[in-house]
């Protein structure tokens, strides 16, 4: 297993935020203390201007480099966060790379990235990472990318990015109603939304996740880019789910046997329990 990390995602927080610090730091520590799962480290690459530019607009690009004012009541203007946004993106496109050399890989890394849409930042996200690397994929040899979007709250910036590409498509589970109140049908040629209500029974939240797999397979994709949030999990204070760490264990086993490259990216999970809940998710990956 490879995990792409940058220990400085930690550098930022605001009092009470949800979306803090120890959601990586612990994370690390208990990867790092565990002995079942042999990991190997790698840091963010670079990013060009460019390659954000593909998804963002130059204005949003402008405005999160200065981040004179919160975005908005949830996501605020942190000293340097277009830095620490900057990283994650990196870290994805780290993470395409591993996937595309065969590599089970994981970017453990804040900010999330979903809810970016081209023009603004909101719900803690200020660059779309998963679709930068998405569009980077398709620059750069593949022909058909998928995002598997888990995330207990719908990937809407995502959506909105990718919406009718001919060469992407995206599939998100997701509870409704919730925030951002998005993805409640199917939108465009290709982006399927599957929102499930407060509380469903593990049972039948696994079918529906199920499903979505079971579609994304039609897509035939050649590189499959997961939102792994952790927030649909029964004990996380943003939502009102029931999965448990053998569920995400269950994902992790279900998006292996897809036999295809898959790089997955951090993006909700806000409950003490996360590291254990990520570890989980990376043993079924690996096949442990």
């Amino acid at each position: 297993m490879k995990i792409v990390t940058d220990e400085r995602c930690t550098g930022y927080s605001r009092l009470a935020h949800p979306e803090r610090p120890s959601r990586i730091s612990k994370t690390l520590e208990k990867l790092r203390a565990q002995k079942d799962l042999p990991i190997a480290w790698a840091a963010p690459l670079p990013v060009e201007d460019e390659q954000i530019l593909r998804v963002h607009s130059k204005e949003h690009f402008a405005r999160v480099k200065k981040a004179e004012a919160d975005f908005d009541g949830d996501t605020p203007a942190y000293p340097d966060i277009f830095a620490h946004a900057q990283r994650s993106v990196g870290a994805a496109l780290q993470a395409l790379t591993e996937a595309r050399a065969g590599e089970a890989v994981f970017s453990l890394m804040r900010p999330p990235g979903h809810h970016a849409t081209r023009d603004r930042a909101m719900g803690f996200c200020f660059l779309n990472s998963i679709a930068i690397a998405v569009l980077e994929a398709l620059m750069t040899g593949a022909h058909n990318v998928a995002v598997y979007d888990f995330d207990v709250h719908h990937g809407n910036g995502t959506e909105a990015i990718l919406l009718d590409h001919p060469r992407a498509a995206f599939f998100s589970i997701h509870q409704h109603p919730c925030y951002p109140g998005t993805g409640t049908k199917n939108v465009g040629r290709n982006c399927f939304n599957y929102p499930v209500a407060p509380e469903t029974p593990r049972e039948q939240y696994r079918t529906v996740l199920n499903k979505a797999l079971d579609d994304l397979k039609k897509f035939k994709p050649d590189v499959v880019a997961v939102s792994a949030g952790f927030d649909a999990y029964a004990r996380d204070p943003l939502a009102q789910e029931t999965l448990e760490a053998e569920d995400y264990h269950w994902l992790g086993e279900s998006i292996r046997k897809l036999g295809t490259p898959v790089f997955s990216l951090l993006e909700g999970g806000y409950s003490n329990d996360l590291p254990d809940l990520i570890l989980a998710y990376l043993k079924g990956l690996e096949g442990i």
